[in-house]
């Protein structure tokens, strides 16, 4: 069976095609700068060589009927039709309350859908306009949804709600739903087979960070907390994101400043986190090479990054009764070990213990155990996949 995996964002398309005998991916890539001059393919061949190719893409239909093209071209086809795609599975962002597992795309269900996007206005449209573009070019293939709020249903109310007025919640669905649901699905499942646990009786911290992330509470297979909240806003420093912030600061700043709600949003997502401390980038890789340069608002943005990162891994322990395993996953969780050093500094408490210098040798999408022997929580790197999970969940529905 081979499933296509799309993740359609504003300006941009990512695929992956799955051979889902041997779980292979036999093609990759994506598009960027949809609807903007300059528009470009940049694909993975089997052979590992990159290659770009620039081309006008005006919008998401003529964006993945290009893939469509790619996928079955002389040069750099890997199938010889598109009637060997046997499903499409796509990432969609925020199913709200109505999404607590992946589901076949009905018109009925996509409906329900677009009535989410009010909670994600930049990215549930673009998800739509994704499956349409399927729609119109192979009516015939079964599409799913995988959410990225669904691992999260399972948080009990006292987790999720916020303490503002319940009629709020009630009119609005003001809530916290969580994101990078897929990724702490599938690393928080991987982590038992990794360890030889079960889900059952397990206390699984997971830390999906990256230039967005998240951490995620999950106690016997299930989420019980996570950081981020009705918008990928909330939680732990990010790139561009604040994280958690004093909504009383909030609105200090749109009144010195005289901002609407939009420009805050702006300066909230886009302008703060790593890049509004550092001054120097939302990228850790650029902001730790100015560290080493002797930045010293560059090093304050790092010591803040892991800080608020140990905060959330001692709140979650607290909140499940203790920890087992903390899991570091995604770009800086994979591969900056001195971030997971300092965001487990200080939390031998706990019975977390670091292996230093096995810590410092798992980088570049490698997994392993950091903590030590003796260490009576496991401290695990693990790279996510998420885009097998997506396939996964779409050849078992259909």
């Amino acid at each position: 069976m081979k499933i296509l995996v799309l993740n359609c964002g504003s300006s941009s398309i990512k695929y992956k095609l799955f051979n889902m005998d041997n779980n292979e991916v036999i093609a990759q890539g994506g598009i960027e700068k949809i609807g903007m001059a300059g528009s470009f393919l940049k694909l993975t061949t089997q052979s590992g060589e990159k290659k770009v190719i620039e081309k006008e893409i005006p919008e998401h239909t003529v964006g993945v009927k290009f893939i469509f093209e790619i996928l079955t071209s002389q040069e750099y086809g890997v199938i010889s039709s598109l009637t060997e795609i046997n499903a499409v599975g796509h990432r969609m962002v925020h199913g709200g309350e109505k999404f607590n597992k992946s589901v076949l795309l009905t018109p009925e269900v996509l409906e329900a859908f677009a009535a989410c996007n009010d909670l994600a206005p930049l990215h549930n449209p673009a998800n739509l306009k994704g499956v349409n573009a399927v729609t119109e070019l192979l009516p015939d293939v079964p599409q799913v949804g995988v959410f990225d709020t669904a691992f999260h249903q399972t948080m009990p109310d006292y987790a999720y709600l916020y303490a503002i007025p319940y009629e709020l919640y009630q009119k609005y669905g003001v809530r916290r739903y969580g994101f990078h649901g897929t990724s702490h699905r599938f690393v928080s499942g991987e982590i038992c087979k990794y360890l030889g646990i079960e889900a059952e009786g397990s206390k699984i911290i997971t830390c999906h960070i990256g230039n967005g992330g998240s951490i995620s509470a999950v106690k016997d297979g299930k989420s019980v907390d996570t950081t981020m909240g009705l918008t990928p806003l909330e939680g732990i420093m990010m790139g561009t994101r604040s994280g958690d912030i004093d909504g009383g600061a909030v609105t200090f700043l749109m009144e010195k400043e005289g901002l609407d709600s939009t420009a805050m949003s702006n300066l909230l997502n886009k302008k703060s986190g790593l890049l509004g401390i550092s001054g120097v980038s939302s990228d850790m890789r650029e902001v730790s090479a100015a560290v080493e340069e002797g930045n010293e608002r560059a090093a304050l943005a790092k010591k803040m990054y892991a800080y608020r990162i140990k905060k959330y891994i001692g709140a979650f322990a607290a909140a499940m009764g203790g920890v087992d395993v903390v899991i570091f996953t995604g770009g800086v969780g994979e591969n900056r070990d001195e971030v997971r050093a300092a965001a487990c500094e200080g939390l031998e408490f706990l019975g977390i213990k670091i292996d230093q210098e096995v810590n410092k040798q798992i980088l570049f999408g490698k997994d392993g155990i950091i903590s030590t022997p003796d260490s009576k929580v496991k401290v695990v790197v693990l790279p996510t996949d998420e885009e097998l999970m997506i396939a996964s969940d779409t050849a078992a529905l259909v």
